[in-house]
């Protein structure tokens, strides 16, 4: 007797979702994917689409400036304003839009981390603590790209953003668009697929960030 396997069906992870859909969005599936329906989403940044302005606050006791390193962003730019606030006269802590810090700049030396990448240029006048400085970035839903979840991945895949309403196979030079639940929305823990290696701890982590964004999961 032959034997199938039956594999995922569309949805078949979903326990609930918001009215008319607002748990869901279009999402452009990056090259070279092959997943079945449930996997864990993440999502990049096209670069050359995404516009970065940096500025200082008006304001601010000290008159050092700002500019973006090229390339100015990296695939793992969010959209929003990346804040700064000076501790001393030559460093800034700076958090993303979410309020998630990414580390602490210093005056003189190319900064790069969170997706964003600048130098502060000191001035004639020293900053003092609280002075700011603001990184806005631009980036709609059209400038992404995403892929599967990848718990290894140092590219902005480490960052679960959503999960595979259908299945998606791409060649290395395609793209293709499916639904997927980006917010919202109570999924059964056992239909979701995991990439191969994954920790316990390591899934803890990844279901922590879907709760962020209004996706539950449920054992």
């Amino acid at each position: 007797m032959t034997k199938f396997t039956e594999g995922r069906h569309p949805g078949e992870f979903l326990l609930s979702e918001a009215n008319f859909h607002r748990s869901r969005a279009a999402v452009t599936i990056g090259n070279s994917q092959d997943f079945q329906p449930g996997t864990m989403l993440a999502k990049k940044a096209v670069v050359a689409n995404v516009v970065a302005t940096p500025l200082a606050a008006v304001g601010n006791t000290g008159n050092a400036t700002i500019a973006m390193t090229a390339p100015e962003t990296t695939t793992k730019v969010r959209d929003g304003r990346y804040k700064g606030i000076a501790v001393t006269a030559t460093t800034v802590r700076w958090e993303d839009p979410s309020g998630k810090e990414i580390g602490t700049s210093t005056h003189g030396a190319a900064f790069a981390e969170g997706g964003i990448k600048f130098t502060i240029t000191a001035g004639g006048t020293p900053n003092v603590a609280g002075d700011e400085f603001y990184v806005d970035v631009a980036a709609d839903a059209g400038d992404f790209q995403w892929f599967a979840f990848n718990h290894a991945g140092t590219d902005g895949t480490e960052e679960p953003a959503g999960i595979a309403f259908y299945g998606a196979k791409t060649a290395a030079d395609e793209t293709t668009e499916i639904a997927a639940i980006v917010r919202s929305a109570e999924v059964k823990g056992p239909c979701l697929v995991w990439p191969a290696g994954i920790s316990a701890a390591q899934k803890v982590d990844a279901e922590q960030a879907l709760a962020a964004l209004g996706i539950i999961v449920r054992y």
